[in-house]
């Protein structure tokens, strides 16, 4: 499995777009961490594929939850958008909700800065902003989760 795995994106659509045609028709599913900043709608438009979605700070008006457990392959999953944690300030406490709920990876965004943490038992991984970077160098960047047939799972993250 391949997962493209964004957030905040911020109305900005146009990396967005280039992610999922970098992922040339190879993607099972997308996760977008919130601050998406139009219709979630807009947002399942761009791909053939399942989309997961929480709400961000700058996510008005949707139905969107601000923080979820889905299950990918053989991983139970917390999302979130982070920013009712701290952010990148609040890991140890997604950490503890994702544990507490059987959970081995956390995803979130907020921070516009990427996180790729293996410690322990939860993995928690953060994709920057693919429209609003933050980190040194200010690029775009995405993650893609790389699931193999045995379990094995990797995380990649791309700057655009």
């Amino acid at each position: 499995m391949k997962i493209l795995i964004v957030s905040d994106s911020h109305g900005n659509n146009r990396n967005l777009i280039q992610a999922v045609k970098n992922m040339s028709g190879t993607m099972d599913m997308m996760i977008h961490l919130g601050d998406m900043e139009c219709s979630p709608d807009r947002i399942r438009e761009l791909v053939d594929c399942p989309v997961e979605m929480v709400k961000g700070n700058c996510d008005y008006g949707n139905e969107l939850q601000g923080a979820k457990l889905i299950q990918i392959g053989g991983h139970k999953v917390f999302i979130t958008h982070g920013n009712h944690y701290g952010g990148e300030f609040g890991i140890p406490t997604m950490k503890d909700i994702a544990k507490e709920n059987g959970a081995d990876i956390v995803m979130f965004g907020h921070s516009h800065k990427p996180v790729i943490e293996k410690s322990g038992d939860v993995t928690v991984i953060n994709p920057g902003s693919i429209s609003r970077p933050r980190q040194d160098g200010f690029r775009p960047t995405y993650m893609v989760m790389n699931i193999e047939d045995d379990g094995r799972t990797d995380f990649v993250l791309v700057t655009m």
